[in-house]
């Protein structure tokens, strides 16, 4: 017994001082990382360059992007990108031809929207390139894009603007408009009148949410009934969507997108951010949408 105790030691032994020497090994093979001062999100609108017109247009001509670098080395660049809703990793590869800080880097290839990145990094803090789809058949098959570094940071005091107007352009409803006509003269100068002098036209109209979406916090402040109950349904929606938007939460759909894409402070930073929020934001997101299931918006006229 005593001798099979002393010879699983030494194999025990030995295969450690193996494990020990695989891993010095590996770690003189890995490449030193080198730029790191590059590394973090940029952040700014990611715009169409290039539409197939002939089709109904269906993707935002505009949305807000964070292209995020995590690693460098001579042979690779790993990242990320986040926008609209998508949440993809990066791969390629870093050149530096005198100043210039030159990135080709891919998605995946697995996704019907993917595409590739070619950037160019100026002075540390600002990244312009362009994007272009993988697929020719995309109805956008390339966006440009002129990002500013910016660190992502959660501030559960952050509002929305005070004093701007949150409308929801992405869901006009048409309405009816009676108007009165007066009679006409024809061609032959002879007066024609209409019969009951009435007649419509139909207009856009669209939802406009109230100062409450930036009067009221839904991150620090504990929500009650009588603070949301004779809100609209947009203005409910908003102050939910502003707990996520302050976690860094892509927003999938347009109508969302519309409202948080062009605040400054908004850095899309993740695809689910749901174990991220305090105690107050789920209470909050209960129960606001229990108030949004019935409450109602109403709809008026405004140019864009």
């Amino acid at each position: 017994m005593k001798k099979l105790f002393c010879l699983s030691l030494i194999i025990m032994l030995v295969s450690c001082k193996e494990n020990k020497s695989e891993k010095n090994i590996a770690e003189a093979f890995e490449e030193k990382e080198i730029k790191t001062d590059l590394y973090g999100s940029y952040v700014g609108d990611f715009i169409v360059l290039e539409r197939d017109t002939t089709r109904t247009q269906k993707e935002n001509y505009t949305n807000k992007i964070n292209i995020i670098i995590k690693k460098i080395t001579e042979s690779k660049v790993i990242g990320q990108n986040v926008v609209a809703g998508n949440n993809r990793p990066l791969t390629g590869k870093m050149t530096i031809t005198g100043n210039t800080v030159h990135f080709i880097l891919k998605e995946p290839g697995d996704d019907k929207n993917d595409g590739v990145f070619d950037f160019e990094i100026k002075n540390d803090t600002l990244l312009v390139g362009t994007w272009t789809a993988n697929s020719s058949k995309k109805e956008v098959t390339k966006r440009k894009f002129e990002l500013i570094r910016k660190e992502f940071k959660y501030d559960p005091d952050l509002m929305l603007s005070e004093g701007e107007m949150y409308i929801d352009y992405v869901n006009p409803k048409k309405q009816k408009i009676a108007i009165e006509i007066e009679d006409e003269e024809n061609e032959e100068g002879n007066t024609e009148e209409n019969t009951d002098g009435k007649g419509e036209y139909t207009e856009d109209t669209y939802r406009i949410a109230s100062p409450a979406v930036y009067t009221l916090n839904s991150s620090t402040q504990k929500l009650k009934e009588s603070d949301v109950k004779n809100l609209k349904k947009i203005d409910l929606e908003i102050l939910r969507n502003t707990i996520f938007a302050r976690h860094g939460l892509t927003f999938k759909t347009k109508t969302v997108r519309q409202f948080f894409d062009r605040v400054n402070w908004y850095i899309p930073i993740s695809s689910d951010v749901n174990d991220k929020l305090t105690l107050t934001e789920k209470q909050n997101v209960v129960l606001l949408k229990r108030f949004e299931k019935y409450a109602e918006d109403n709809y008026d006229t405004f140019g864009r």
